[in-house]
């Protein structure tokens, strides 16, 4: 059977991270009259808004564990399984941790896609987990509306070198390992409108691990470590300061973007997650162009790492970078809180 005859992306009402839910109606959600008793082995659990479940095993290791699942953002089954696959296993590499194990989680519209379609979907998938040197070791699957799949991951980290989001302290400076842009370039590829050339850079930022995490969980100067999905880097950001009690000053030529966006941008592609997102905590920012907001506020799948390392570190961090042929330009930093100040402001 010709697989390729079947358009993914017509099959859902959403794309990618686009289809988390607003931060907004997320915290009512996991807002709860019941008291809260965690287990004292939880050293990141639901109290905390970062990127996965991590679980002191006692013997100076911690257990990461993590879900991330969501409707195609592309086209080709194969590559759908690819993107969900390095999407989720992300959230592991996000705590400084190395993943170990996999499984799968499928919906399917089997009235509509047939099973060959799923089964590129799980290839696409078992070659991302190959390339982070795990298994995908089994799942689960349900007659589902619309196409879903991702994965839950679990991982190791030695526990002094576990990162969180929340661990930032003043001065930090601030890096993103991926250029923003990938919601507007899906945008642009539902409505028909994405050059071949950009669904490949498009394609080649989704499909790439952020293996970068694992190297950051070795270094003392990293502060603190989140990634960046469909909350757009605003988002993600604004919960690294919450967490850690700080503003950020986000300098925005110095924001990694991808090349030839404005060329969408003028087409008006973007997606409605961006305006979900800034509905949800535009009131924390400080005033942004058109042009800015669209893109800070973008929802990316797989996106990148943002990394907060300690100001005295930082020279050391971008020549160690480098040396790894990831060349990084800091584009912000971190302050105390300045009254009268929004959480974060872009210069």
């Amino acid at each position: 059977m010709e697989t390729q005859a079947f358009k993914l992306t017509q099959y859902s009402h959403g794309a990618g991270c686009g289809c988390k839910i607003s931060p907004s109606i997320l915290d009512k959600i996991l807002h709860s009259p019941l008291a809260y008793t965690p287990d004292a082995r939880l050293l990141v659990g639901n109290d905390k808004r970062d990127d996965a479940a991590v679980l002191n095993l006692g013997n100076g290791t911690a257990l990461i564990s993590t879900t991330d699942f969501f409707m195609p953002i592309v086209d080709d089954a194969y590559d759908f399984g690819r993107i969900a696959s390095a999407n989720a296993i992300s959230d592991v590499y996000a705590m400084g941790g190395k993943p170990i194990l996999a499984i799968a989680i499928l919906g399917w519209p089997i009235d509509k896609l047939p099973p060959e379609v799923a089964q590129k979907v799980l290839e696409g998938a078992r070659a991302i987990c190959a390339e982070a040197g795990i298994t995908l070791a089994g799942g689960h699957s349900i007659d589902c509306p619309e196409p879903v799949f991702g994965l839950a991951v679990n991982g190791l980290v030695d526990v002094p070198k576990l990162k969180q989001n929340s661990t930032a302290v003043a001065g930090c400076r601030l890096y993103l390992t991926k250029a923003l842009g990938v919601g507007v370039l899906s945008t642009a590829q539902k409505k028909g409108l994405l050059s071949a050339q950009d669904a490949a850079v498009a394609l080649k930022s989704m499909t790439t691990l952020n293996k970068l995490g694992e190297v950051f969980g070795q270094m003392e100067d990293v502060k603190a470590l989140t990634d960046v999905t469909g909350f757009g880097l605003l988002g993600h950001l604004a919960e690294m300061c919450e967490g850690s009690g700080l503003q950020a000053v986000l300098q925005y030529d110095k924001v990694p973007v991808i090349e030839g966006l404005q060329n969408y941008l003028e087409q008006k592609c973007y997606p409605g997650g961006t305006q979900r997102n800034w509905q949800s905590y535009g009131h924390k920012i400080a005033p942004l162009t058109d042009e800015q907001r669209y893109i800070l506020a973008d929802p990316q799948t797989s996106g990148g790492l943002l990394v907060a390392v300690a100001a005295e570190g930082a020279p050391a961090f971008e020549a160690a970078m480098v040396k790894l042929g990831q060349p990084l330009t800091a584009i912000g930093w971190l302050q105390a809180p300045r009254e009268g100040q929004p959480l974060i402001t872009v210069v």
